[in-house]
């Protein structure tokens, strides 16, 4: 399998924040055959440490790890380097997390799991391409789960107040968002 050299440019820092260790081992050895001198995280406050003292070129951030929120890395780290490119993965993919991840400085979202070609892909796209259409876009009823998410989310996660704007039934709702998402 040879592969063509990637352009990291000059800087190839990249932070790896993730609490799960199996998976930030893997990600790291992946992305340091690519050619990035990846540095790990293992919690958010590890990964702020990282961001505020040697802010990487590149940073892989989770959206949910133990010790709270990732999105408090991405903004630790647009606050120190603003020209950094950072993909947020999370195991909970929802539009409404996207969005405000996208709003706080993220260059790209990926719903986990991603691999080490996904991230790559994410961190070196210009921001004038278009992404390639996914290979295994979304199932109707994924899309339906997503859209009660994030009306869920805009209505501060109250549940009667969405079943209200949905014309759903409360109990109905519960049901729903108490399961994992379809794929």
């Amino acid at each position: 399998m040879n592969r063509e050299p990637l352009d990291l440019g000059e800087d190839k820092s990249l932070l790896i924040v993730d609490d799960d260790e199996a998976f930030l081992r893997r990600l790291a050895k992946a992305m340091g055959k690519r050619g990035f001198d990846v540095e790990m995280a293992g919690s958010v406050a590890a990964g702020k440490a990282i961001a505020v003292a040697r802010p990487p070129a590149y940073a892989v951030v989770d959206l949910r790890l133990e010790d709270g929120n990732g999105l408090d890395v991405v903004e630790a780290l647009r606050t120190r380097r603003p020209e950094s490119r950072i993909v947020v993965l999370t195991g909970y993919g929802a539009i409404a997390t996207a969005v405000a991840a996208v709003k706080i400085g993220a260059t790209d979202y990926l719903s986990k799991p991603a691999d080490a070609n996904d991230v790559t892909n994410a961190l070196l796209a210009r921001q004038d391409e278009l992404p390639p259409p996914p290979e295994n876009p979304m199932s109707a009823d994924r899309v339906r789960w997503e859209h009660i998410q994030r009306v869920y989310e805009l209505c501060d996660r109250n549940v009667s107040e969405t079943a209200r704007r949905l014309s759903m039934h409360r109990r109905t709702l519960q049901r729903i968002l108490a399961k994992r998402s379809p794929r």
